[in-house]
């Protein structure tokens, strides 16, 4: 019954959900807040050479990341009656029901040398019954918090009815310094800002890192020459090639088609600027757009066969609508103010966008028509969002006002709801979302 009801939830923008004690689950459509569902979630048990805080770390990544969604209230375990103390012992459904808990997630996890193993189970509180089957996790000890990512993101599925989006990792641009000095390099972390790693060092300036479909190579913009080039960075080995040189001109914003062997930018040559795709492999480009406007932006649609990208051939910044391969354009966007950075949802049904109004700049999105444009943020700078690979949330960039104005990443729900900063150590611009993580 929960997962009926929390699927319900995710397919509307205004809904509350409810419970009836002593009846089915229901779902009133309403123009409140979604009412969080209570779930409890007591320390892994230890076993087999695990102490109690491997059980207390990982449950707290889990918690951490369902409460995150805003779609989930963790019950404090100061509330429990029940204590979970073996994983082989039967659920006392009466104890969780008294705290309002409506699902259970009970675990062990054990430690042999540098293996640890987690296994868990999940439980609809108020049908006293588990939901699905048991899992068993298992990895290295450095890879615990993906390991906790993954019981996180089975656990949201199987309420939701929808693919979860925890084991993931973000590329962006890290940023330190002043703002009329500041030093940026690339950096890839797990979605929730953990695990840094730096992918080049901060003598150059880097712009716009873009995720491949697959997780395995990023591409992004340096000015190492002087002049925008693109470079395509292998993300396990850290090699990087140039991807795109031709003599007097300056190449940017890259984005990698679906198959990963195509890859869409914008090439100025003169006071011209357009779209141009190339091969790989091969090397071989081909102009797409051929207009006297500035045409950047590119961003494939799931399928391959579109490219939404901005341009101001109608007068102002605005968003269009091509073929993959070049040809008529048509524009979708009609609302007042600039559009610019749009993103199709690996959903395929929405693409998100930059759009700056009355001197104020918003993460909206709309349908691939155009239609149902929604603002999702206001504030003095919002940009360059990218989308979660389940298509529910979208993470951008927020710079503060003023001199010492620092930039930092925020995520936000479709729906409008839920925003919050995405911890980092020092200030961050240009996230790309990458895919689940194999």
């Amino acid at each position: 019954m929960i997962v009926r009801a929390l699927f319900l939830v995710l397919m509307c923008f205004t809904p509350i959900w409810a419970v009836a004690q002593n009846g089915p689950l229901r779902i009133e459509i309403t123009e409140g807040v979604i009412e969080p569902l209570p779930v409890a979630i007591p320390d892994l048990v230890p076993e087999g050479g695990a102490t109690g805080d491997w059980g207390q770390r990982i449950a707290r990544v889990v918690a951490e990341d369902l409460t995150g969604t805003g779609l989930f209230r963790e019950i404090p375990s100061s509330a429990f009656i029940s204590q979970v103390s073996s994983f082989a012992a039967p659920v006392q459904y009466a104890d969780w029901k008294a705290i309002n808990a409506q699902a259970l997630v009970a675990g062990a996890v054990s430690v042999n040398g540098n293996q640890i193993s987690v296994k868990f189970r999940l439980y609809d509180v108020f049908s006293g019954a588990e939901l699905g089957e048991g899992l068993q996790l298992a990895g290295t000890t450095d890879a615990w918090r993906r390991i906790a990512h993954k019981m996180a993101d089975v656990v949201y599925s199987r309420i939701t009815g929808e693919t979860g989006y925890f084991d993931s990792r973000v590329v962006f641009v890290s940023e330190t310094g002043p703002k009329d000095s500041r030093r940026k390099r690339l950096a890839v972390m797990d979605y929730d800002g953990a695990n840094i790693q730096y992918l080049t060092g901060s003598e150059d300036i880097v712009l716009a890192p873009r995720f491949s479909a697959t997780g395995d190579r990023v591409l992004y913009t340096s000015y190492e020459t002087g002049f925008p080039r693109i470079y395509v960075l292998d993300v396990g080995s850290v090699q990087r090639r140039v991807l795109e040189s031709q003599q007097g001109t300056m190449s940017f914003a890259p984005r990698f088609a679906p198959n990963g062997q195509t890859v869409v930018y914008s090439l100025t040559q003169g006071a011209n600027t357009d779209i141009w795709s190339m091969n790989i492999g091969s090397g071989q480009s081909q102009r797409l757009t051929s207009t006297p406007a500035i045409e950047t932006a590119p961003s494939f649609s799931p399928d391959g066969s579109q490219i939404v990208f901005e341009s101001d051939r109608s007068g102002t910044q605005q968003l269009y609508v091509m073929p993959a391969g070049g040809g008529e354009a048509r524009r979708i966007s009609f609302g007042e103010g600039r559009y610019g950075t749009p993103v199709w949802s690996p959903r395929g049904d929405l693409i998100a966008f930059t759009k700056q109004s009355k001197g104020r700049f918003h993460i909206g999105v709309m349908r691939t028509d155009g239609s149902e444009e929604r603002l999702l943020t206001a504030s003095f700078l919002d940009e360059g969002p990218t989308w979660s690979p389940n298509g529910r949330v979208i993470m951008f960039a927020r710079e503060t006002q003023g001199a010492a104005g620092r930039s930092t990443l925020y995520s936000v729900d479709i729906s409008g709801r839920n925003l919050r900063p995405v911890r980092t150590p020092d200030g961050g611009s240009d996230p790309s979302w990458g895919p689940l993580q194999r």
